[in-house]
C-alpha cells in the first residue's frame, strides 16, 4: 500500500456511528439493504456516464453485485463493479457527512432510544449501518477509467478514525468486506441473507448473485436471487403493500413506511411512469436552504440522475419518487431539463397528480390526512403564491386553528369554515395572525367576534401573514384580518347606533386631547365598540403593512417602513372612563401612554423602552 495515512472521522460521524450502533440494534438487518441500495446506484451512475463514454465499462458492462461470505474468518464480503471512488471520494463519502441538516439532527436528538431510530430513519442511514453489526470494515475500490494502481484501501473498527491508502485494484467497483461482530453469526448463513435480500432489495434492477461453494470440490458458482425487475415497469395489480414500501424506504433510505403512493402508466402525447411517494415523516433538512430534493429520472429503463428537482415545484419538495420517461433523450443534462417544454407539461401533470391525491385523502381518511399536514403543512402553503394554477385546489387542502376549537389543531379546511357559517349576510372570512397560538387566542380584537359568535381563523405559523397576501378570497368570500381597519368590522358593532352617536358627540374632547397628547406617536386616534374587556387596542389601515409581515421583514434583515398604529379607545372601560375624568395634563399624559403602550405590547409582542413602561406603571401603583 502507498501513501498511507490515518485520518480522523468528521465530529458528526462520530455521533452518528455511535447512535447507529445501540439505536438500530433492534433492525440490524438493514446494514444490507443500504450496502446493495449503494452498489445499485454505483451502477446506475456507470451506465449514465458510459452513455458518452464507454470505455468506462472496460470490456466489462455485464453490471452485478456479489455477495460472498468465510464462516471461518467471520467475513461478509459485498462486492459491485459500479462506478467505483477515487481517494478524494472515500474521503468525503466516507469520512464526513455531506448530508444537509446533519447538525440539526444530531442536536435534535434525546435520550429516548424510540425516538433516536425515529430520527434516524428521517436522516437515512447509509454506509455507516455496517457498523451496527461489524467491528471492522474494509473497503476496497477503484473509479471507473482509471488505471489499476489507483485503487484506494479504506478501514475502520467505526470509533474515532480510519485508515486510508492507494493499492493496486484489478477490477473497477467497490468491494466492502465486514468483520461480524462475535454475536452477529446470523448473517454468515445463506438463507438468512437470501430472506433478507427477499425482502428488501428483490426490486433491484442490478442483479445480486450469492456465492455456493462446492464443499467437495470447492468450486464457486453465483446464483442469482432477486428478480431483478424494476417495481414502477411492472402492473400494480401484482405489486404487493410490502413490495411498494421496501422500493420506497431503499429510493429514499427513510426507516419508516410511506404514508401514501401513486403509481400511474401514460401513453399518448407523452409516455411515462411514475411511481411517487409521500412520506410519513418530513425530512430533518427540509427547510435547509441547500436541501436535496427532486424525483430519481430514468429514460428508457435507464438510469440519468438522482434529485431531478425540475419535476416538482418547491413546494412539494419532499416528493420522492421515480419518474421513468420514453419521450426525453439519454444524453439529456440538468440545464436542458430546466429548458424543456416536455418537462415543464410533465410536471404540471404530475403536481396536478399528487394534489388530486392529497384532496382524496382529506376527504375519505381525515386521521391520515391530519398526520400529513401535522408534518408538511407549513411547506404546502407555500403553494399559495408559488402556483397560481393550482391555488384553488392547494386552498381546500389548507388547515387552521380557529376560534370554533378550543385548542391549537390546526384542523379546520375554509370549506368548514363556511358551511359553519350562521350569519348570511357575512361576506368574509375573518382571520388574525399572531407569533404563536397563545398569541391569536387572547387577542382583544376576538372580543367582539365571540360576543357575535362569529368563529375567527388563528394563524400563528411564521409563513400565514406572506400566504395570506396571495389569497385574496376563497369560494366568493374574501379574507379579512380582524387588526385592521374595516368598514364590515364596524357595521358589527352597530347593534345600538343611536347610543354610539350620543357617546361619540361626548367624548369628542376627550378623543381630541388624546390627540394633542400623543401628537404624532400615533396615525389616528377614535372610540371603538369592539372591545367588551380591554380598554384600548391599536389597528392598521386596510392597505397599511401589518404587524406580523413587519416582524417577518425585519427577521429576514430588510428595512420597513415605521408603522403608525391607530389607538382605538373602549369608552365602556372602567380605565378609560377613569382617565377621561383626569384634569391635570400630566397624569393624563401618563396614563394614556400606559394605554396606548398596553394596547402596542398586546400587538406587537414588545415595546421600545420596556423599562419606561414599568417605571411609568410603578409610579402609577404609588400615587
Amino acid at each position: 500500500m502507498k501513501e498511507q495515512e490515518i485520518r480522523g472521522f468528521q465530529s458528526e460521524v462520530k455521533q452518528l456511528l455511535q447512535l447507529m450502533i445501540h439505536s438500530l440494534y433492534s433492525n440490524k438487518e438493514i446494514f444490507l439493504r443500504e450496502l446493495i441500495s449503494n452498489a445499485s446506484d454505483a451502477a446506475d451512475k456507470l451506465r449514465f456516464k458510459a452513455l458518452s463514454k464507454s470505455d468506462l465499462y472496460e470490456n466489462d458492462g455485464d453490471l452485478k453485485v456479489r455477495i460472498s461470505i468465510d464462516k471461518d474468518k467471520k467475513l461478509l464480503s459485498i462486492t459491485d463493479n459500479g462506478i467505483g471512488m477515487t481517494r478524494t471520494e472515500v474521503i468525503d463519502n466516507l469520512g464526513t457527512i455531506a448530508q444537509s441538516g446533519t447538525k440539526t439532527f444530531l442536536k435534535s436528538l434525546g435520550k429516548d432510544k424510540a425516538k433516536d431510530s425515529q430520527l434516524i430513519g428521517q436522516f437515512g442511514v447509509g454506509f455507516y449501518s455496517v457498523f451496527i453489526v461489524a467491528d471492522q470494515v474494509t473497503v476496497r475500490t477503484r473509479s471507473a477509467g482509471n488505471t489499476t494502481d489507483k485503487g484506494v484501501f479504506w478501514q475502520s473498527y467505526g470509533e474515532g478514525e480510519y485508515t486510508i491508502a492507494d493499492i493496486e485494484k484489478i477490477d473497477r467497483g467497490t468491494e466492502i468486506i465486514l468483520h461480524l461482530r462475535e454475536d452477529q453469526s446470523e448473517f454468515l448463513d445463506t438463507w438468512r441473507l437470501r430472506s433478507i435480500i427477499s425482502k428488501y432489495s428483490d426490486h433491484i434492477t442490478l442483479p445480486i448473485e450469492i456465492a455456493n461453494k462446492n464443499e467437495k470440490n470447492g468450486i464457486i458458482t453465483w446464483e442469482k436471487i432477486n428478480k431483478s425487475e424494476a417495481i414502477w415497469t411492472r402492473n400494480k395489480k401484482e405489486i404487493s403493500d410490502k413490495e411498494y414500501k421496501e422500493f420506497y424506504k431503499n429510493i429514499s433510505h427513510d426507516y419508516s413506511d410511506p404514508l401514501i403512493w401513486i403509481h400511474n402508466k401514460v401513453e399518448g402525447k407523452q409516455e411515462y411512469i411514475n411511481l411517487l411517494y409521500i412520506p410519513t415523516k418530513a425530512p430533518v433538512d427540509l427547510w435547509n436552504r441547500d436541501n436535496k430534493n427532486g424525483l430519481k429520472l430514468y429514460v428508457h429503463r435507464v438510469f440519468i440522475m438522482d434529485q431531478a428537482d425540475q419535476f416538482m415545484p418547491h413546494y412539494l419538495r419532499f416528493i420522492r419518487g421515480v419518474v421513468d420517461c420514453n419521450d426525453l433523450p439519454l444524453n439529456i443534462s440538468r440545464e436542458v431539463l430546466q429548458d424543456s417544454d416536455l418537462v415543464k407539461n410533465l410536471r404540471i401533470s404530475l403536481t396536478k397528480r399528487i394534489l388530486q391525491i392529497l384532496e382524496k385523502l382529506s376527504k375519505k381518511d381525515i386521521e391520515k390526512y391530519q398526520k400529513f399536514w401535522n408534518e408538511f403543512g407549513l411547506v404546502l402553503k407555500e403553494g399559495i403564491a408559488e402556483d397560481t394554477i393550482n391555488k384553488k385546489t392547494i386552498s381546500r387542502l389548507l388547515r387552521f386553528s380557529s376560534t370554533y376549537n378550543n385548542n391549537n389543531i390546526q384542523n379546520v379546511s375554509l370549506e368548514d369554515y363556511i358551511n359553519r357559517i350562521v350569519n348570511g349576510n357575512q361576506k368574509k372570512i375573518y382571520y388574525i395572525t399572531a407569533d404563536n397560538y397563545i398569541s391569536a387566542k387572547n387577542s382583544p380584537h376576538l372580543e367582539l367576534f365571540r360576543k357575535k359568535g362569529i368563529e375567527v381563523l388563528l394563524l400563528s405559523d411564521r409563513i400565514d401573514e406572506w400566504m395570506m397576501n396571495y389569497l385574496p378570497e376563497f369560494e366568493g368570500k374574501s379574507f379579512q384580518s380582524i387588526s385592521k381597519i374595516d368598514e364590515s368590522l364596524e357595521k358589527l358593532t352597530n347593534e345600538d347606533k343611536e347610543k354610539q352617536i350620543e357617546i361619540d358627540k361626548q367624548l369628542r374632547p376627550f378623543i381630541q386631547r388624546v390627540k394633542n397628547t400623543l401628537g404624532d406617536q400615533v396615525k389616528e386616534v377614535k372610540l371603538t365598540y369592539r372591545l367588551t374587556e380591554t380598554p384600548a387596542i391599536v389597528t392598521t389601515d386596510a392597505n397599511d403593512m401589518s404587524t406580523q409581515m413587519a416582524k417577518l421583514f425585519s427577521v429576514a434583515g430588510q428595512a420597513t417602513p415605521e408603522l403608525k398604529y391607530n389607538f382605538e379607545l373602549n369608552p365602556e372601560h372602567p380605565l378609560v372612563q377613569k382617565t377621561i375624568k383626569i384634569t391635570d395634563d400630566k397624569l393624563f399624559f401618563e396614563w394614556i401612554k400606559i394605554l396606548l403602550d398596553q394596547a402596542l405590547f398586546i400587538e406587537k409582542g414588545s415595546l421600545d423602552n420596556p423599562n419606561e413602561f414599568i417605571d411609568r406603571m410603578n409610579k402609577l401603583f404609588l400615587s
